[in-house]
């Protein structure tokens, strides 16, 4: 048995940004900021920042594009993706990248602003009470746990 899964909790460094590919699927990139604190040897506080670059796709991905902006707080739920690429400077380099499985807004409903939700969600999806997170899952094409207010 083999796996290939990460989970990510962190702020969006910029704003989404969703294109088609030439068979009209949607992709949103996007970058999410993690930090650890952490003490050293001599007692020194550290502060490191790690960046995943995010890619969702199809309605996951619409989702993301209309919801989330620069520093929204999400969790990601995805598998990782390498890329190989020459750099400007010639020299070989590789990229990891999240493709998302689930996205969830972790930003309180407030932040929204959505004018008529049923516009564009399914009659089926469901409202989470107040403190709760939303959840959006790609997992078969356009399946919604809940809306993302």
């Amino acid at each position: 048995m083999t796996m290939n899964k990460i989970l990510v909790i962190g702020n969006l460094g910029s704003d989404p940004e969703m294109r088609y590919t030439p068979n009209g699927n949607a992709v949103t990139s996007f970058s999410v900021a993690t930090n650890r604190r952490y003490r050293t040897a001599d007692g020194e506080t550290r502060e490191e920042t790690e960046w995943f670059r995010v890619n969702a796709w199809n309605r996951l991905g619409e989702t993301c594009n209309q919801y989330l902006q620069r520093g929204s707080k999400v969790y990601v739920e995805g598998t990782l993706t390498s890329d190989a690429y020459l750099a400007n400077d010639g020299q070989p380099r590789a990229s990891l990248d999240i493709r998302a499985t689930e996205v969830r807004f972790l930003d309180s409903r407030n932040s929204s602003s959505v004018s008529n939700p049923s516009d564009t969600y399914p009659a089926n999806a469901q409202r989470r009470e107040s403190g709760q997170s939303s959840q959006v899952s790609d997992q078969d094409g356009e399946e919604f746990d809940d809306l993302p207010w």
